[in-house]
């Protein structure tokens, strides 16, 4: 009698599945290795990895240089927590303002924590600089917005799946279309309006660019009506859209910004908000922090994560390979592909209905078995963001598979 025994990667995700909180529902794919922009699963088997970690490994997986600030840091000392000054919060903060161009740094662990932050200053300021009246401040979203799931996150989500059983919710939060200037201009009417926090290029909600000139308008507005512009940046930032930061491609300085993932590589959690002396000095002991956030370690290592971006030309390379990605999407003989849309190596397509009960998920695991990783998000786009580090070779070698794929997965 056979006995059927399950392969390798079944079991590593049986034993998720079992022991693990349900709330993501990742491709069938258990990875144990990455270098540059190839991993590979627990089988052997290599992928061109083409999401990057949600743009955390901007500067490629296991980036040598990363790796040893992390591996020499670690020997000598990893957290101290605030409680006591350490010797690299000071260089790391003097480090990446100048790199920034902002007065002052708060450092944090996570995007969400970023963006948490942001709004805490946000209103700080609006209270004791602004003058609005206590607990009157409000704060501008955009439609479709996705910054995480905390409560905050969530209170000012527009997506059913992100809210929904969560309430009550935040007060003070107020929601307005994207890439709608009149729509921004009604709402700053208000004088109770303290600021408006948007993605310069919206990720989640699949790759949406913005009108050209949009976010300068925005920034404008704001500043005409004395409310902070909040650059959300987590994704966007650090050279995935082929500029150091997106808000760059309009010469727009945010207020305040926010940035995170590859602000590590993809090696630990660290995340920052950078703005000017006025806002930041708001804050004052007890007002916020985190155990973790300016540790040593995380410290050593986002200073050589940033350095790796401007020494590799990181920024350079995603403007170039990006409009290659885009050309060889865009020549893909395929009738059911209705967009291509991005800036640098941040892209998506989007795919119309094929087949009865079939999404983008179904090309993504079509996609996954010929040895590209990517990911939908909603049932029609899939995006498409491999580190930055990718060569011209290695983008076509992407193309030449996703163009296969959709040509078996759903015809011409």
């Amino acid at each position: 009698m056979s006995v059927h025994t399950h392969s390798k990667t079944e079991q590593f995700i049986e034993l998720e599945e079992r022991y693990n909180a349900h709330n993501y529902h990742p491709l069938p794919v258990v990875l144990e290795r990455g270098s540059g922009v190839l991993v590979w699963d627990i089988e052997g088997k290599q992928y061109y990895d083409c999401l990057s970690a949600y743009s955390a490994v901007n500067q490629g997986h296991c980036h040598p240089r990363i790796i040893k600030a992390l591996t020499d840091q670690a020997q000598k000392i990893t957290l101290t927590s605030r409680a006591f000054h350490n010797n690299l919060l000071g260089e790391y903060a003097e480090f990446i303002t100048a790199y920034f161009g902002y007065d002052k740094v708060l450092p944090m662990n996570t995007g969400v924590e970023g963006g948490e932050t942001a709004l805490k200053l946000c209103r700080k300021w609006a209270y004791e600089v602004k003058g609005i009246a206590k607990d009157k401040a409000k704060i501008l979203f955009a439609e479709n917005n996705f910054w995480g799931r905390t409560l905050a996150a969530v209170s000012s989500s527009t997506d059913p799946t992100s809210y929904t059983n969560f309430g009550p919710f935040m007060p003070g939060f107020e929601v307005i279309p994207y890439n709608d200037i009149e729509a921004l201009k009604q709402a700053l009417k208000d004088p109770n309006v303290a600021g408006f926090m948007a993605e310069p290029i919206q990720g989640e909600a699949g790759v949406v660019v913005p009108d050209e000139g949009y976010l300068k308008q925005v920034s404008e507005l704001c500043k005409a009506h004395n409310v902070l512009f909040i650059a959300d940046e987590v994704q966007t930032g650090i050279a995935r859209t082929g500029k150091l930061l997106a808000c760059d491609h309009e010469g727009v300085k945010p207020d305040i910004l926010i940035l995170g993932k590859a602000l590590s590589g993809g090696v630990l959690p660290v995340s920052a908000v950078l703005c000017s002396s006025e806002i930041m000095d708001t804050l004052h002991p007890g007002e916020h922090g985190s155990t973790f956030g300016g540790n040593p370690l995380a410290c050593a290592v986002a200073m050589e994560a940033l350095k790796v971006v401007k020494d590799e030309n990181l920024a350079e390379n995603a403007q170039q390979m990006g409009e290659i990605f885009r050309a060889g999407l865009k020549a893909i003989p395929n009738s059911h592909i209705t967009e291509v849309r991005g800036k640098g190596l941040l892209n998506a397509v989007v795919i119309e209905p094929y087949g009865e009960g079939k999404t983008a998920y179904n090309i993504c695991l079509a996609l996954l078995k010929n040895g590209l990783l990517a990911k939908q998000t909603h049932d029609h786009i899939i995006r498409f963001a491999p580190p930055l580090t990718i060569n011209e070779m290695q983008v076509k070698a992407c193309i030449q598979i996703i163009e296969k794929t959709i040509l078996e997965e759903i015809g011409a």
